[in-house]
């Protein structure tokens, strides 16, 4: 089992498997007694949708493997990172996960920008190429930032329009220029109902916008993901695995990269009890993608 398959693994399963069960459990969070020490009043802390861990007691926190490595440490046992992954493997086995699959990489983190400043949306070229993609400057300062950035190679600072991810990164988006600034990862969005049965799955955030700007601004009801990149798939597993979801729409490309991902996504809903899959490429056929549906629906040209 290597780092990123066993980084899919949920911490509840984990923490079951070392015989402790949630105190106290919300949409967002678990609560248990610490695995470390002898407590009465639960302090530790499980983010359902990061898959992070935060021992208020201790201060110590992070991903399920530095949970893993902290557990064994606590017992006596050997606690690299190679123990833990043995450890996960032994204990909690092969766990289903969304399989990744190879594409070039068009987007990649350039690690000679750095992040200047964020604000919101504010420049008038911005909100025109906001406009040119059919995104209204209204529903695009809901969702976006004014990002500034600094080219250590080229001496100059650049804005762009900015969605930021999960683990605090921005993609990054003006009219002359795509990319990302590091840490790369998917973006998840809560929906506006408390129990949501449905998850939506997007490439990018411009066919994420697109869909809200069709429904005139309002949010989508069940929860969605943006994967940002195609190569960012995997990092979807833990947002999905064993969270009771019944339907996912998937909103990929039409082109191979697009069509592989969702056959990927496609295997690993089957592995899920009751998760049906629907696939939404018909709607923006014979398009590229959900953006240039819409773009085309409003008389843009992209």
């Amino acid at each position: 089992m290597n780092i990123e398959h066993a980084k899919t693994i949920h911490l509840s399963l984990i923490l079951e498997k070392t015989g402790f069960l949630p105190h106290r459990e919300t949409d967002k969070e678990l609560w248990y007694l610490s695995p470390f020490r002898n407590e009465k009043t639960p302090s530790f802390h499980v983010d359902k949708s990061k898959n992070i861990w935060f021992d208020f007691g201790t201060g110590q926190g992070g991903d399920n493997i530095a949970f893993v490595q902290a557990y064994l440490a606590s017992t006596g046992e050997n606690n690299t990172v190679s123990d833990a992954l043995r450890w996960i493997k032994n204990m909690v086995g092969i766990v289903p996960s969304i399989q990744p699959i190879s594409v070039p990489q068009y987007i990649k983190e350039d690690k000679r920008l750095t992040l200047k400043d964020v604000k919101p949306v504010q420049h008038i070229a911005l909100i025109e190429y906001l406009k040119s993609r059919g995104i209204s400057a209204e529903i695009g300062k809901q969702y976006l930032n004014e990002v500034s950035v600094f080219n250590s190679e080229k001496k100059k600072t650049y804005f762009a329009l900015g969605f930021k991810n999960e683990e605090g990164g921005y993609e990054l988006r003006n009219p002359y220029f795509k990319g990302c600034i590091r840490p790369k990862d998917i973006t998840f969005i809560r929906g506006t109902i408390s129990k949501p049965k449905g998850i939506h799955i997007f490439e990018g955030f411009m066919d994420y916008l697109s869909i809200i700007c069709q429904r005139n601004g309002k949010p989508l009801d069940n929860d969605a993901i943006v994967l940002n990149s195609i190569s960012c798939l995997s990092s979807a597993t833990a947002y999905i695995k064993g969270y009771g979801y019944t339907i996912a729409y998937t909103w990929l490309d039409n082109d191979t990269a697009g069509k592989k991902a969702t056959a990927s996504l496609s295997e690993f809903f089957k592995t899920e009890e009751n998760l049906c899959h629907k696939p939404m490429n018909h709607l923006y056929t014979p398009h590229k993608d959900v953006n240039a549906w819409h773009m085309d629906k409003l008389g843009l040209v992209l």
